[in-house]
C-alpha cells in the first residue's frame, strides 16, 4: 500500500473534478461509497440513495464468490441519470453488478476515489483513505 494521502489532498481533488452530465441522483455503493457520495452530495446537492452490496470484508478479503445484494432496492431509478459512487474499483465486479441492478436508469456514470471509473480522483496503487482509521 502506498503512503497515506491527507484528507485535504483528497478533498482538493473532490473540489476540482468536473462532470459533463447533469445527474438526477447519486447512488452510493454501501458501505465504501457512502463517504465519497456524501462529499459529492454536499457539492452537487442531489438526492442520494444507498445500494447495499457486499463482496469483501473490512480487510478487503472476498466474502463471496460474486457480489451480493444485501437489501432490496427501495428507490426509483427508472429514466434517471445516475452517478454511481464507490470508494475503490479494483476488479470492477461490484460496480458492474450494481450497473446490472440499475438497468432501468437512463444513464449511469461511475465515480471512484481510486480506480477505473468514468470519473476518478486517482487511478493508482491502493492507498488507505484518510477517513478510515
Amino acid at each position: 500500500m502506498s503512503e497515506l494521502k491527507t484528507f485535504e489532498t483528497v478533498m482538493q481533488r473532490f473540489r476540482e473534478i468536473t462532470f459533463q452530465e447533469q445527474f438526477d441522483m447519486i447512488v452510493a455503493i454501501a458501505n465504501g461509497g457512502i463517504i465519497p457520495a456524501a462529499i459529492l452530495n454536499q457539492r452537487l446537492n442531489l438526492r442520494m440513495e444507498l445500494l447495499r452490496i457486499n463482496l469483501r470484508d473490512p480487510s478487503q478479503k472476498p466474502l463471496f464468490e460474486r457480489p451480493q445484494l444485501v437489501s432490496p432496492i427501495d428507490f426509483d431509478i427508472k429514466g434517471k441519470t445516475i452517478l454511481l459512487v464507490e470508494d475503490r474499483i479494483k476488479t470492477g465486479a461490484t460496480v458492474n453488478f450494481a450497473i446490472d441492478l440499475l438497468y432501468d436508469a437512463r444513464e449511469i456514470k461511475t465515480f471512484a476515489v481510486n480506480g477505473k471509473a468514468d470519473y476518478a480522483l486517482y487511478d493508482e496503487e491502493c492507498f488507505k483513505f484518510p477517513w478510515i482509521q
